[in-house]
C-alpha cells in the first residue's frame, strides 16, 4: 500500500488507472483482513463461515486481476532504459521515472505474493468451512437416522 501511495503522491500529470486499481486492492485487502483475523482468532466474530470464504475469494480474484494487469501495462523492461521509461504511460507520471518503475515493479511483485497467499486461505478457508459445519452444498436427501415422518 504505500508504494502504490509514494506512486501516487510523487505523480505530476495524474495516475493510470490500473495504479488506482491496485490502491484499491491494497485498501480492501487490509480491510477485509482486519476482519479475517478478528473471525480467525475468534469465532463470535464470524458471521457467516461462508463470508471468511467469500473474502478470500474475493481477495485472490483482485490479486490476481491486478498482477496480470500490472504486468502487461508494464511491459516489464529494465528501469534504467530511459526510452522505456519515457514511452511507458505508468512509468512516465514521475520526475524521477526510474524510481516509479522500480516501485511499479514492486508492486507487481506484492500482487503476485498476494495472490499466492490468498490462494492458499481460501483452501483453508474452504476445507474449514467444509469440516466445521457449514454446508456449502445446495439440499440434497438425508441419509441415515430418522426423518420426521417416522417420529
Amino acid at each position: 500500500m504505500a508504494l502504490v501511495g509514494n506512486m501516487i503522491h510523487d505523480a505530476f500529470s495524474g495516475n493510470p488507472s490500473i495504479i488506482n486499481y491496485c490502491m484499491f486492492v491494497a485498501v480492501f485487502s487490509m480491510l477485509s483482513l482486519f476482519y479475517l483475523f478478528a473471525a480467525t482468532a475468534n469465532e463470535g466474530f464470524a458471521i457467516h463461515p461462508f463470508l471468511m470464504l467469500a473474502l478470500d475469494l474475493i481477495n485472490t480474484l483482485l490479486f490476481l486481476i491486478g498482477g496480470i494487469a500490472l504486468a502487461a501495462e508494464l511491459r516489464v523492461h529494465s528501469c534504467g532504459n530511459d526510452d522505456y521509461t519515457r514511452s511507458n504511460h505508468i512509468t512516465n507520471g514521475s520526475l524521477n521515472r526510474a524510481k516509479r518503475c522500480h516501485e511499479a515493479q514492486a508492486v507487481c511483485a506484492f500482487l503476485w505474493f498476494g495472490f499466492l497467499a490468498y490462494a492458499g486461505s481460501l483452501v483453508f478457508s474452504g476445507l474449514a468451512s467444509r469440516g466445521g459445519g457449514a454446508n456449502l452444498r445446495s439440499g440434497g436427501i438425508r441419509r441415515g437416522g430418522p426423518t420426521m415422518s417416522q417420529v
